[in-house]
């Protein structure tokens, strides 16, 4: 009995002391995986809480639309834009898009020369991504006052479903927010390359890990272009 005991007892000893090094092992700022920044686990990290909250956003938008009882306005009526007379759909939607996928591939690019220590390609491929995301929230800022000014409020809109302004302005403007973050992100990225401060540090991984932010950013307008403005 006292050796069953005693062997409970180093059991749980032994459990302890496991729990004990893996708790000083995350607390330390090292890497927590083999090959795995402690920087780029905790960006991962939180892109997956992000992608639930998106994903709770989308959800009980499409929900909210196959409940509604009144007719859900016309995307491709809502979104047009009249120029030189003509009245054409989704147009601004339409270079919103192009603009925040061509910066993808700016970030891309910057992160293939940030791994090759490149610093003045990186910083300028970096703002210049900037520049594409600053674009995009002032498109987006324009298409928000356009709306406003035809009536359109989170409690109301003329064309129909109520609900239709508040999964509008919460989608989109939740959005806008991480746009408007990840440019200034890109900035101070930015700045820091172009002081060499990572090429003293010799560490580039922070030019990796807003390009992991920027491309999470992209990825989820696609899905916002396709549930809300193509439905």
């Amino acid at each position: 009995m006292s050796q069953l005991v005693m062997m409970e007892r180093e059991d749980h000893g032994t459990s302890k002391q496991g729990v004990q090094d893996m708790a000083s092992d995350w607390a330390a700022d090292q890497e927590v995986f083999r090959h795995t920044h402690w920087g780029k686990a905790m960006m991962w990290i939180f892109l997956l809480s992000d992608t639930f909250i998106f994903s709770c956003f989308l959800v009980s938008y499409m929900t909210m639309r196959s409940s509604a009882t009144l007719p859900w306005p016309n995307a491709s009526e809502v979104f047009a834009l009249t120029i030189a007379g003509q009245h054409i759909p989704l147009i601004l939607i339409a270079i919103m898009t192009f603009v925040l996928i061509s910066s993808s591939g700016t970030m891309a690019m910057a992160v293939n020369f940030g791994y090759r220590r490149d610093r003045r390609k990186t910083a300028a491929l970096m703002f210049a991504t900037a520049l594409f995301g600053a674009t995009f929230v002032s498109m987006q800022a324009f298409e928000w006052t356009k709306l406003i000014m035809e009536g359109v409020r989170p409690w109301g809109n003329p064309w129909g479903a109520p609900q239709f302004g508040a999964s509008f302005f919460m989608i989109t403007g939740f959005h806008g927010l991480h746009v408007t973050c990840g440019v200034i992100l890109l900035l101070v990225v930015a700045s820091k390359v172009l002081r060499g401060h990572y090429d003293r540090s010799g560490d580039y991984s922070a030019v990796e890990i807003a390009g992991l932010y920027w491309h999470f950013v992209d990825l989820v307008w696609v899905f916002i272009f396709a549930f809300f403005y193509l439905w």
